[in-house]
């Protein structure tokens, strides 16, 4: 087989996809990094869709600016590029909630990816809006869109399969007439849950090709072979090692695909960044596993647009298979490095209260979802009396992690993945000003607890001689990054080891850099108001892209809220450094 000629699916060809996710990519460099996959050999770009990212406050509906979709698939066409594109409702991608809204629970939990009517009206809604943007793409109207997934790995959560034949039917009566596909592990359970009659099925996996060529030829003999996930890299956690996968090891299995005429969608051709409070987070041995800020997982195409060892690897593969060739684009330019000074203002949780919104008040302690609140972090505020020679402080059902403060005073940190430690409080029998500034670290976006709310959704008690007292009364003040303006600042003479910090630096043209936090703990970064994300000294990752489209010619802000310890300087780099490395291959869900 030859590569599939402009606008056909894979029953006219092969198709060489790449999966790059316009929302995780400055839109500045849309267009550059398109042309860095067909320079690759790619004929197909392919990108999810999260809701959450258009909708995220219900019935406010954005397309624009970061969101332009229509625009993202016109650039890939002008690039050369076919497009498949992934709407779900559910995406997974390491994103937040995998895509799902969070106020579709705010009025009290729902059947998430199933027939629930309370599941399939927003979802009809949310339809009703993408669809019409969408169907208009398409290579049958002389558009880049040659393929439009249903839903996304269903087989690996669930079974109900009206739910997919409802989706089915739903993006058909939408417009969309190029054909449908699902995407499931090469596996029985999975394919069993996630197939459809009549909708192409493709397998995801990161090696092993002829297992699973031969596991769909078994289950499927008269459908033509598809990689809808060849990851030839993987995501990293908070608290693990950089994921790596050498250009050989990725380029084997690809090889072996594309020579027996196999088509494939390369995951992730081009990883990008999960600016903001959006990465997801994972869920395994009884323990949260949130996701870095950094999305590079390991592509062919770096983060910040470098080609790697890989990118040489895929492109002699696809070269080799006929792929048209196409000159490599010159390397990204980056500012020069350097350090800044810092500046120190407001504590931690002066700066929290003087972002937070209006109170709330309940007697016990309300969930996010209870409050409208989707992501960023909930004070909650009471007063307790703590009887003489003291007590524990226990949070039950704690989602994710909190600062503790009592009378002004930082006395330690929760976690979740610690539900049974606690807070040691002194006391004399007098009543104590009890704040706790929870956050979390990024909804669920996989597997059975997907839909699992936001802050404290037990109760808090205080321990004393085997009792534990329950804590009632609450205040509650919200604030979401995601949505808000960053915080304004202001040098402070003393300030404490923890609170909002500014760098400034002076440039003369905006240029692409990596920012290094050296002796920071944990926080949050912002970069002339613009939220780049989390940061944790916990790694992998040590710098975070800071894309040229945030720069701009003369001074630019740098804030840091650091939530353990400051550090006294900021640097700009020109490469990344992920952190320390592990090799991984994984080769099925």
């Amino acid at each position: 087989m030859t590569p599939a000629p402009r606008g056909r699916w894979i029953d006219e060809g092969q198709v060489f996809a790449g999966a790059m996710h316009y929302f995780r990519v400055h839109p500045e460099h849309w267009a550059d990094r398109l042309a860095r996959l067909a320079a690759m050999g790619l004929t197909a770009v392919e990108t999810y869709v999260p809701w959450n990212f258009h909708e995220y406050r219900r019935g406010e509906l954005r397309f624009d600016g970061w969101r332009d979709l229509p625009r993202f698939l016109e650039l890939a066409a002008e690039a050369g590029l076919d497009a498949i594109v992934r709407p779900g409702p559910y995406i997974c991608a390491e994103w937040d909630a995998g895509g799902l809204p969070a106020w579709l629970q705010f009025d009290g939990p729902i059947g998430l990816r199933t027939s629930d009517p309370a599941f399939l009206a927003p979802v009809d809604e949310w339809f009703a809006a993408l669809l019409p943007r969408l169907a208009p793409l398409q290579a049958d109207r002389g558009g880049p869109v040659i393929a439009v997934q249903v839903e996304n790995e269903y087989g690996s959560f669930g079974d109900d399969a009206e739910y997919l034949a409802w989706l089915e039917r739903r993006l058909r009566a939408g417009g969309i007439t190029v054909p449908l596909f699902t995407s499931d592990g090469a596996t029985d359970l999975m394919v069993d849950a996630g197939t459809l009659p009549g909708v192409t099925p493709t397998m995801n996996f990161g090696s092993r090709a002829a297992a699973t060529r031969a596991f769909l030829e078994q289950r499927f003999p008269a459908t033509p072979f598809l990689g809808g996930e060849f990851w030839a890299g993987w995501f990293d956690h908070w608290g693990e090692q950089h994921h790596r996968r050498s250009g050989a090891s990725a380029a084997d299995p690809l090889r072996e695909i594309v020579e027996a005429g196999g088509s494939i969608n390369i995951y992730m051709a081009h990883g990008g960044t999960n600016f903001g409070l959006w990465a997801g987070a994972n869920h395994y041995e009884e323990r949260l596993h949130p996701t870095v800020t950094s999305y590079d997982s390991d592509a062919a195409i770096a983060e910040d647009g470098t080609l790697t060892e890989k990118f040489a690897a895929f492109r002699t593969v696809f070269a080799a298979a006929g792929a048209e060739p196409r000159p490599e684009p010159a390397p990204p330019r980056r500012q020069t490095p350097r350090d800044l000074a810092v500046e120190h203002g407001a504590g931690l949780l002066e700066t929290l209260e003087g972002l937070a919104g209006a109170p709330v008040t309940a007697p016990r302690p309300l969930s996010f979802e209870e409050l409208g609140q989707s992501s960023g972090i909930v004070l909650y505020e009471t007063s307790v009396r703590i009887p003489q020679g003291g007590a524990a402080l226990r949070v039950r059902g704690l989602a994710d992690r909190a600062d503790v403060f009592v009378d002004g005073e930082h006395r330690g940190v929760l976690h979740r993945n610690d539900p049974d430690a606690t807070i040691a409080l002194d006391g004399d029998g007098s009543s104590r000003r009890l704040v706790l500034a929870v956050e979390s670290l990024g909804r669920i976006n996989y597997g059975p607890l997907l839909g699992e709310g936001k802050g404290i959704l037990g109760g808090v008690g205080i321990e004393a001689h085997g009792v534990i007292r329950s804590v009632f009364g609450w205040e509650h003040r919200g604030l979401d990054p995601n949505a808000e303006a960053a915080p304004s600042f202001t040098p402070l003479g003393d300030p404490g080891p923890t609170g909002l910090s500014r760098a400034v630096a002076v440039i003369g043209e905006p240029l692409d850099a990596h920012l290094e936090l050296p002796g920071w703990g944990r926080g949050l970064l912002w970069l002339n108001g613009f939220l780049l994300g989390r940061y944790d000294e916990v790694g992998p990752q040590r710098t975070y892209y800071a894309p040229a489209g945030l720069w701009r010619q003369g001074e630019n802000e740098i804030l840091l809220l650091e939530a353990a310890h400051r550090g006294d300087a900021v640097g700009i780099r020109d490469r990344a450094d992920l952190g320390p490395v592990t090799d991984y291959v994984e080769w099925q869900a």
